[in-house]
């Protein structure tokens, strides 16, 4: 991946940054922290690559994430559960889970898709379930700009900031994402059983 993006630059960064929204695990914050670093001309000369503008490497990066979000979005929204009941068990994803993360996103979608697209590891899978809950397609599409936007500048500029250092970061960032992410997931089955606790509200 290192060497795609160094021989590949803004192009790599956008494919890659495409495919990590779209469900496929590849660490965002490698392929920004990256790009942001090969805006320093010192990097780029010793990494053998041409000098990035940090600026577009963070548009195009949000430009991928955008891209690689309504891909999954639409996969979710247009397979729905006969998706999810052929292939969610190659991924551990059950239809009863999906149904309640379906009803989550009826209640909470807009706020889930907007604070995941910061989150490490869940902001690569949470388009799929926002489009089986058929969230409203435009207000995905605006939160996930929101969202993602201060993501990718943000490391965009870490990386032009640290240069040679940004591979160390980048690790650093490993058991960060773990643990955000066992907590963002931790919190949403705590309030997905005391909703199951109140059938009342549950069947409004």
């Amino acid at each position: 991946m290192e060497h795609f993006i160094t021989s590949h630059g803004y192009l790599a960064v956008y494919v890659l940054m495409v495919a990590e929204a779209a469900c496929i695990p590849i660490p965002s914050e490698v392929i920004m922290l990256l790009g942001g670093a090969l805006s320093g001309a010192a990097f780029a000369a010793a990494a053998h690559s041409r000098a990035l503008n940090v600026g577009v490497v963070g548009a195009v990066g949000t430009a991928g994430d955008l891209t690689g979000a309504c891909l999954a979005y639409w996969v979710g929204r247009t397979g729905g559960r006969p998706l999810v009941e052929r292939w969610g068990r190659y991924i551990r994803l059950r239809t009863h889970d999906m149904d309640r993360a379906t009803q989550f996103f009826e209640r909470r979608g807009e706020l889930t898709v907007l604070v995941s697209r910061v989150i490490p590891v869940v902001r690569t899978f949470i388009s799929l379930p926002a489009g089986i809950a058929r969230m409203r397609f435009g207000r995905f599409v605006a939160f996930t700009i929101i969202g993602s936007l201060p993501w990718t500048f943000s490391l965009a500029l870490a990386g032009h900031a640290i240069g040679n250092h940004w591979h160390g970061v980048a690790n650093a960032f490993k058991p960060i994402s773990y643990a955000i992410a066992a907590i963002a997931v931790a919190a949403i089955a705590v309030w997905l059983v005391r909703r199951s606790r109140r059938p009342s509200v549950l069947s409004q």
